[in-house]
């Protein structure tokens, strides 16, 4: 039987985050965005009010909560803000693979970290020369007797600077290829590691993307993810799965917000002697909107609803993923549209809104990348 209603837990949830995301991320999200800030405080508010870490299982202290109570909070956040819905829910895609890969210990050292102390980390995985071909890293890990020595730079890591601990993927034997790929927890604050300079990016602004440079880092073998060599490639690719469906719902977020602004402004301008909303071609453009985004936000559920029910969601993920992107891509650029000269005025949201979705095109799997995947999966 197919169910569209959420339970009484996932609307209390939705409503804890539309709240917070109404009285703490939106009368800040300005200057956020005008200052490049990042919003440490908020995080830990939002860590605090119990909106972050739903997917940590409760072995680790977590909440244990499923993929769809995860894409119905971060949907909120983003209708928030969704420079501070990436920045947030960087742990969400880092703690995936240690979810999933990781030793027991792993887990209750580095997902005890993110529950009890409030903890953030990063995924580093990209780099200069490699974003969406993965296997075109250039880091790489070397056992040297009870450690690793790791070396390399990775490219475009959100929240890095702030984080405690990162999952790293690198090359513990190149000539395996993929197979030869190997995840690594990598603390902060050990010798070796550096952060580069903060990324002046287009949107999301105050995400902090940054790089991280690894130069001949002891990484202990306790910190092999899941204690054995060549696992890296799946753990980290896995992770996307769960993490597609939320950063769907980021997208879905954003594109609800901008049309929200757009159909306001579109009662409240007149034109012509009447609001322009009711001249036929504002109104199917936002009669478009809505369904766009209605549509978006079944496809992220059905993509949420396969992970929590244990089935493969890969392909659901990247039609959630591709869809929303493209669809949040466009809905924005339509609301700033609608507000005519007023759009491209940084004075109105519409146009923060504009540069912030540009991005769900490129990160966690470019929208080509999502094609790709969808035409082998329909191939198999």
């Amino acid at each position: 039987m197919v169910e569209f209603s959420l339970s009484e837990e996932e609307e209390m949830l939705r409503d804890l985050a539309h709240e917070f995301a109404e009285t703490e991320l939106r009368p800040n999200s300005e200057h956020w965005d005008n200052n490049r800030e990042y919003p440490r405080d908020a995080i830990r508010l939002c860590h605090e009010t119990g909106l972050t870490n739903l997917h940590i299982p409760e072995a680790y202290g977590g909440m244990g909560m499923g993929v769809m109570t995860e894409v119905i909070v971060q949907e909120e956040l983003a209708w928030g803000d969704s420079g501070f819905a990436t920045a947030a829910y960087a742990n969400g895609l880092t703690g995936a693979p240690i979810i999933t890969g990781a030793t027991e210990s792993q887990k209750e050292k580095y997902l005890g970290m993110l529950v009890n102390d409030g903890a953030l980390c990063s995924y580093c995985v990209t780099e200069p020369v490699a974003g969406s071909d993965v296997q075109g890293i250039n880091t790489n890990a070397v056992l040297n007797g009870d450690h690793y020595v790791l070396n390399g730079t990775k490219m475009f890591i959100t929240g890095a600077k702030y984080a405690d601990w990162f999952f790293v993927l690198a090359y513990t034997d190149k000539e395996a290829g993929y197979k030869g790929m190997s995840g690594f927890i990598v603390e902060s604050n050990w010798d070796g590691v550096s952060i580069g300079k903060k990324e002046d990016v287009m949107g999301q602004r105050c995400s902090d993307t940054r790089s991280v440079i690894f130069q001949n880092v002891k990484v202990p073998v306790e910190n092999l993810v899941g204690g054995k060599e060549g696992n890296g490639w799946f753990n980290a690719m896995s992770a996307f799965d769960l993490s597609r469906p939320c950063v769907s719902a980021h997208a879905v977020g954003v594109a609800r917000a901008a049309y929200e602004h757009a159909l306001a402004y579109s009662q409240e301008r007149e034109a012509f002697g009447k609001p322009i909303f009711n001249h036929q071609m504002i109104m199917a453009k936002l009669a478009d909107m809505k369904t766009s985004i209605e549509a978006g936000r079944l496809l992220v559920w059905k993509s949420a609803w396969l992970a929590d029910n244990g089935q493969p969601n890969t392909e659901a993920a990247a039609h959630a993923k591709r869809f929303c992107a493209d669809m949040a891509t466009e809905i924005t650029i339509e609301a700033v549209q609608i507000f005519g000269g007023y759009g491209y005025s940084e004075e109105y949201p519409v146009a923060r809104l504009m540069r912030a979705a540009k991005v769900f095109q490129i990160y966690e799997g470019a929208s080509e990348i999502q094609r790709l995947i969808i035409g082998r999966e329909i191939t198999r």
